[in-house]
């Protein structure tokens, strides 16, 4: 406690007041927590919004394989609650807007993770940080510590407007309409704490991009998103914005709708106002899984959420703040640090006009680069964000920003001094080449920390990232310029829905052993603000991986045609033709032949089920559920097939029919001579496996169940492209939970039906 005492009277007048306040009151919600004397559940949202999480903790060791430090209070930092019981440390976020991090911000970082943590700071693919195994006591501390210098971690979690993001060459890039940094400064200053956003019942994202081409903003899977752009008015050319809303990632993404096209850039904190009021109003409260404003867009349709937002803004009270702020935080631009200049030619560092071709990005400003600094999985040590807050203070002061990417740019550098720069982040082991390339890979925290996390995201990714780095001068430039991204689960932490190849941590069953796997999503797009999402067309053993990727992007070299870039080839050669290559490589191994694949990438331990006993036949026995899962991943395939084609009708009864087989082989896991119609499987499976909890204890989610009974309870007669998309999806990730479901549930009598 006379920690808790000297940073509060140390730090007292560097925070901002308000600031100061919360972070004491929290505080005393942490002591009331532990005294009983707070609703758990209370207390759980209470943490979540100032960016507290629980996290996955594996006996003092990380997936890595690396064993991580002497924990500072053994037997304290308990986070408990209804969602999660912390009983060891856990995970705080923290929100950097737009991405930008001074050179003082770095160096608390350096000494948070130091002091509090395993010694890294991660960034995230939302450009926030996190440090991982902390201790609930020491959360106040770290929040006014961060605070004295600017930062906030409220609502870096919780059923709030989450970190606001921008495009981290905002202001140098050469493709901008303007400058979007001003105008994300000022949503996230307007919307941190509005009475307006305090009643969602999910999180809330949005983010700014200053051009349609580029994926930089991923404006396509935000909530609510901008981008930016200049048309004429009454002669003058003027700023304004196409907005966005409804967009969104998860099990199953959603293409953002177009809200409003050319607003004038004085409405939008009103309208990002009105927005929340509509959601905050009409959006689901009780089933999370359907709670995020997408559903709410999908559900009303664009029109009718428009004319309510419309209606909303004209009963808004006036608030200055609408204009004052965009034009306060246009005047903090950007100091230039120094005079511009050219590189001369000359002898250069080892490895220097590599790494110049990846990483070294010319500015719209002659004389500048922006240099980006590849930073694996997002980690850096505190040896190495001191030495980075260093870099800033000498090259280019506080104009450092961090990507979606999950790496840092440095704006500003003078293009004399690039060879210096490459050097000096040498000695920090960050010089790395091959940034915004197919080794520069996206990846969530999986099961390194995340306790939804179903297969090792960061394993796989290191593997894959090791491997190219090695292939790279050979590889065709195609192939270079891939975008790769991995999540350890279905929810899409890592973005894998927009990217040219995408995987997701699944699992499957050979015997009495779980298999890791991963699904592999292909078709994706992250130009044009992640323009089109990708669809998962096999589920791979992780230790395959690296054999499934070579065998398609060597196809995509061999057979592509002129100019087609890898989207186009996928949709030219069809899914049918891409699982024939794939097909041998999903087949599951046997213990005996293959015991490696029993183990995922980075952790040495098997995955390891209960035994079940085996038949008195010689053969193999196939159980009746296992037929109704292989006709329910036939379906779901059929369904992609129709999508390709466009028939979308046929999509969706795929889709659905795939779903009822995944429901029969739940009701047949318990009743192997079970043998129904659509009708009666989906009313004994709601009623005996979803009514009674049965279900979801083993999936641990709701969402899954409930796609099942939309589309058997409301059957779509005329879909529109994205209702097929989303059915489809949504086809496959029940039958995902199916497979959960089957890895873990006891065989035994079907439920009693509530």
């Amino acid at each position: 406690m006379s920690e808790n005492i000297s940073w509060k009277a140390k730090l007292q007048d560097q925070m901002p007041q308000d600031w100061a306040k919360e972070i004491d009151e929290f505080e005393s919600s942490i002591v009331l927590n532990k005294q009983g004397k707070m609703e758990p559940r209370i207390f759980a949202e209470t943490r979540l919004r100032r960016g507290a999480y629980g996290q996955r903790y594996d006996n003092g060791h990380r997936n890595d394989g690396k064993q991580i430090r002497q924990l500072k209070y053994p037997n304290q930092g308990m986070f408990k609650g209804p969602d999660t019981h912390w009983d060891a440390p856990g995970m705080e976020r923290i929100k950097f807007p737009w991405g930008g991090i001074t050179a003082d911000q770095l160096e608390v970082m350096a000494d948070l993770a130091e002091e509090y943590s395993d010694g890294i700071g991660h960034i995230t693919t939302r450009q926030d940080f996190q440090l991982h195994f902390i201790h609930i006591e020491d959360t106040p501390n770290i929040m006014r510590r961060l605070a004295a210098v600017g930062i906030t971690t409220r609502e870096a979690c919780g059923n709030s407007v989450r970190n606001v993001t921008a495009c981290p060459l905002a202001g140098v890039c050469n493709t901008q309409a303007f400058d979007v940094t001003p105008h994300s400064k000022a949503i996230f200053q307007f919307m941190l704490g509005h009475p307006d956003a305090q009643d969602f019942g999910r999180k809330f994202k949005i983010a700014f991009s200053g051009c349609p081409g580029e994926g930089c903003g991923l404006v396509n899977m935000h909530d609510m998103g901008f981008i930016a752009k200049k048309v004429m008015v009454n002669g003058k050319e003027t700023k304004c914005f196409d907005v966005y809303v409804g967009g969104g990632l998860g099990p199953v993404p959603y293409n953002a709708k177009l809200l409003f096209e050319n607003h004038p850039e004085d409405e939008i904190l009103p309208a990002t106002q009105a927005v929340a009021r509509v959601y905050g109003r009409l959006g689901e409260k009780k089933i999370r899984g359907m709670a995020r404003i997408k559903f709410l867009v999908a559900k009303l349709g664009i029109e009718e959420f428009r004319k309510l937002v419309v209606e909303e803004r004209k009963i808004l009270p006036h608030d200055p703040r609408w204009t004052t702020l965009i034009s306060e935080c246009a005047k903090e631009q950007e100091s230039v640090p120094q005079k511009p200049s050219e590189l001369k030619d000359g002898s250069y560092p080892k490895g220097f006009v590599e790494w110049a071709k990846t990483n070294a990005y010319k500015q719209i400003q002659p004389g500048y680069t922006t240099v980006y600094v590849k930073v694996p999985l997002g980690d850096l040590t505190s040896k190495q964000l001191r030495g980075l807050a260093e870099l800033s203070r000498t090259f280019v002061k506080d104009t450092v920003r961090t990507s979606v990417e999950q790496n840092l740019l440095f704006r500003w550098v003078p293009n004399a001094d690039l060879p210096a720069f490459y050097e000096a982040l040498g000695k920090l082991g960050l010089n790395e080449a091959n940034a915004n390339t197919i080794s520069d890979i996206t990846s969530c925290p999986g099961t390194d920390t995340c306790k939804l996390g179903i297969s090792a995201s960061r394993g796989l990714a290191r593997e894959l990232s090791s491997q190219l780095d090695k292939q790279m001068e050979s590889l065709p430039p195609e192939v270079k310029n891939l975008k790769l991204k991995v999540s350890g689960c279905p929810n899409s932490c890592g973005q894998h829905p927009m990217s040219d190849l995408g995987f997701y941590g699944v699992s499957r069953k050979s015997g009495s052993y779980a298999v890791p796997h991963f699904q592999m999503v292909i078709g994706g797009e992250w130009t044009n603000n992640g323009g089109t999402y990708g669809m998962a067309v096999a589920a791979v053993p992780s230790k395959r991986i690296p054999e499934a990727m070579k065998r398609l992007t060597d196809k995509f070299v061999k057979e592509r045609q002129k100019d087609e870039n890898f989207q186009k080839f996928i949709a030219r050669v069809g899914k049918v033709e891409i699982k024939n290559v794939l097909q041998d490589l999903t087949v599951l191994p046997t213990h005996d032949a293959e015991p490696e694949l029993f183990t995922d990438w980075g952790d040495p331990r098997e995955y390891t089920i209960a035994d079940i006993g085996k038949g008195e036949c010689a053969g193999e026995i196939v159980a009746p559920a296992e037929f109704s899962t292989t006709a329910a991943e036939n379906k779901v395939f059929e369904a992609q097939l129709k999508l390709d084609a466009k028939d979308f009708k046929g999509a969706v009864d795929y889709a659905y029919e795939s779903m009822v087989f995944a429901a029969e082989a739940v009701i047949r896991n318990h009743h192997r001579e079970y043998v129904g119609n659509a009708d009666t499987t989906v009313d004994i499976f709601r009623k005996s496996f979803f009514n009674t909890g049965v279900f979801v204890k083993h999936v641990n989610n709701t969402q899954f169940a409930a796609f099942l009974f939309k589309a058997h309870d409301n059957k779509l007669a005329n879909p529109n492209p994205d209702e097929a998309h989303r059915q489809v999806e949504e086809a496959q990730l029940y039958l995902e939970a199916v497979y959960s479901y089957m890895n873990n549930a006891e065989p035994g009598p079907v439920p009693a039906a509530k």
